[in-house]
């Protein structure tokens, strides 16, 4: 029953749509930095991302075989569709209430720990693929880590630099405004090819579990294709609520901050991409944007702020697990 075609359908609208939100929930990420020094107008920023989301969308599939495949085998879960959508209305309904207030979360934290809750309610802790969880778990968890340090380096790196040469800041911070749409246009980029994939991969997982497809490491065009529509279309919505936290309320973000920032992040979402790792872009740039303020003075850092985003990427995990297994049990009463 929960293989027929409406469950299929069910699970194909609800990816679409959690691509949809992840697209205007993590817009902020790829252009606050970019707004905030008004490098772009808002709309024109928007635009870009929204395009260069799409491009990066249609790259790359190894997150999403990642996510298809590492978590749990799919051919061997009975109710296996029936997790996804528990999974993917759990994912969603995070991803919804963290935009509403406005708190950068984690859409890849959420998904993930939504799988795993829907999977361990459903058929137990033996059936998690544990080994491929915690190659996941790892990544997620280092990744902004990694972001942080590498903030703080680049930024000094470039501060001694322009140091040497006896640039004025003003002069400094003029032409790395211009670099910065650069800088925005790759960040918005990496970003599609890494976020767009997870979705990619909840759709494979129930068409292996319908038995409609025999593996999780073929990822059909015409999943790439609609999971990059929507990812595009919903980061041309934009996330303002988040843009005011990411471009203005960690730290005060100056051009060659912004683009540091923008180099960090970029550069360490496309390395877990091509190691067909899913990272969350929205912890990666928020803490590679606190890398470079505490580069700068580690005052000018609101850590209050950042302690709330920190809090926010340890809670969504297990926050999203529970919720997930809760609808779980709630679906099965009803099919």
């Amino acid at each position: 029953m929960h293989t027929s075609l409406p469950f299929i359908v069910a699970v194909v609208v609800l990816a679409v749509s959690f691509d949809f939100i992840n697209g205007f929930h993590d817009t902020a990420n790829a252009i606050a930095t970019t707004v905030s020094t008004k490098a772009l107008p808002p709309r024109i920023a928007i635009v870009m991302a929204a395009v260069m989301n799409f491009i990066g969308a249609l790259a790359f599939t190894g997150v999403a075989k990642t996510i298809g495949g590492k978590i749990a085998d799919p051919a061997k879960l009975e109710y296996g569709v029936l997790i996804v959508i528990a999974a993917l209305l759990a994912s969603i309904f995070w991803n919804l209430v963290t935009w509403w207030y406005g708190i950068p979360s984690s859409s890849s934290h959420a998904l993930i720990g939504s799988v795993v809750g829907a999977v361990f309610i459903s058929a137990g802790g033996s059936t998690i693929n544990w080994s491929g969880f915690r190659e996941i778990f790892e990544a997620l968890i280092l990744s902004p880590v990694i972001a942080l340090l590498g903030g703080y380096l680049l930024m000094n790196i470039f501060y001694f630099l322009f140091s040497k040469i006896q640039t004025p800041p003003s002069k400094v911070n003029r032409r790395f405004r211009y670099f910065q749409i650069l800088t925005a246009a790759l960040q918005s980029f990496t970003h599609g090819t890494n976020d767009a994939q997870k979705a990619m991969g909840i759709i494979v997982f129930a068409l292996v579990a319908a038995d409609i497809q025999s593996d999780a490491n073929t990822i059909p065009f015409w999943v790439q294709l609609i999971c990059a529509i929507s990812m595009g279309l919903g980061t041309s919505v934009g996330g303002w609520r988040i843009i005011k936290t990411v471009g203005g309320k960690i730290t005060k973000i100056e051009p060659i901050n912004g683009a540091t920032a923008d180099i960090t992040s970029s550069s360490i979402i496309f390395t877990f991409t091509q190691l067909g790792l899913p990272v969350s872009s929205t912890h990666v740039i928020s803490s590679a944007i606190m890398g470079v303020g505490a580069a700068k003075r580690l005052k000018g850092v609101n850590w209050g702020i950042a302690k709330r985003i920190v809090i926010t990427w340890f809670i969504t995990l297990p926050i999203s697990a529970v919720i997930s297994a809760i609808i779980y049990s709630i679906l099965q009463l009803f099919f």
